[in-house]
C-alpha cells in the first residue's frame, strides 16, 4: 500500500513506523515542481481551483483507490485535496503529535523549547 506525501517536511522515523503498522510499504513524494508549488501557495490567489489542478492530475495518474494521502499545509489546499481524495476513494490522513515543553532558566532569562512527538496518523 502507498502513502502519497502532500506536505512540506520529511517523515520522522516514528511516522514511518506508524505508517508501516498501517500496511504502508511505499512512500510517494511529490515531484520537485509540485513539491515547491505545494509548499509555496500564493496568498494573493482569490481561488485555488486552477492552482490545484496539477495535484489532481498527479493523483489521477499515480494513486489507486485505498492508497493513503498525507495532507498537511495551506488550509484551502488541504480542504480541496481531502475532498478530492474522498471522491477518488483515497484515504486522506494527517499526523497528530504531542508537544513536550521545557523551560530552562539562564540567569534572568527563561528559554522555552518545544519538542513534538508523532502519535498517530488520523483520517480526515
Amino acid at each position: 500500500m502507498k502513502m502519497f506525501l502532500f506536505f512540506s517536511h520529511e517523515l520522522t522515523d516514528d511516522q514511518i513506523k506508524d505508517a508501516n503498522s498501517m500496511g504502508i510499504d511505499e512512500f510517494v513524494r511529490l515531484p520537485e515542481k509540485l513539491q515547491k508549488k505545494w509548499s509555496h501557495v500564493p496568498a494573493q490567489l482569490d481561488n485555488l481551483d486552477e492552482y490545484i489542478e496539477d495535484f489532481y492530475k498527479f493523483l489521477d495518474a499515480e494513486a489507486q483507490p485505498g492508497d493513503y494521502v498525507l495532507v498537511q499545509g495551506d488550509f484551502g489546499m488541504c480542504c480541496k485535496t481531502v475532498d478530492y481524495c474522498r471522491q477518488k476513494s483515497l484515504l486522506p490522513v494527517y499526523a497528530t503529535s504531542e508537544r513536550v515543553s521545557k523551560e530552562i532558566r539562564k540567569g534572568d532569562r527563561i528559554i522555552k523549547t518545544s519538542e513534538f512527538r508523532h502519535i498517530k496518523f488520523r483520517r480526515y
